[in-house]
């Protein structure tokens, strides 16, 4: 299959990466009083999930610094619209929204 013939699961798993997980996060806050410091302060309760939050953190300053590298060379401008989708949404819709973007035919 070729880059291109993946744009529609790029496009359905940025979908799934911007729901499923927000699905955890709003049900966490509605059961907590909807308190974003209470859902960040979830995010520490121990060494596993610290753990968990530095990772996502190291791949979205990773990612983010590869979209603005890409960006440079190939001139594909809708691609920073992944950079805020990998803050505001997640990782998990940042990057395979970035891939939607990066396997546009050129041309």
């Amino acid at each position: 299959m070729t880059a291109h013939g993946l744009r529609p699961l790029w496009l359905a798993l940025a979908l799934w990466g911007a729901v499923h997980p927000m699905w955890y996060f709003l049900s966490y806050m509605a059961g907590n009083g909807w308190s974003l410091g209470a859902l960040i302060d979830a995010w520490y309760v121990n060494a596993s999930t610290t753990g968990l939050v530095w990772d996502l953190t190291i791949a979205a300053i990773t990612l983010t610094l590869w979209i603005l590298a890409e960006v440079a060379v190939r001139r594909n401008w809708e691609a920073l619209l992944a950079i805020p989708a990998i803050y505001c949404i997640g990782v998990s819709c940042g990057l395979p929204l970035y891939l939607y973007f990066r396997s546009k035919p050129v041309g």
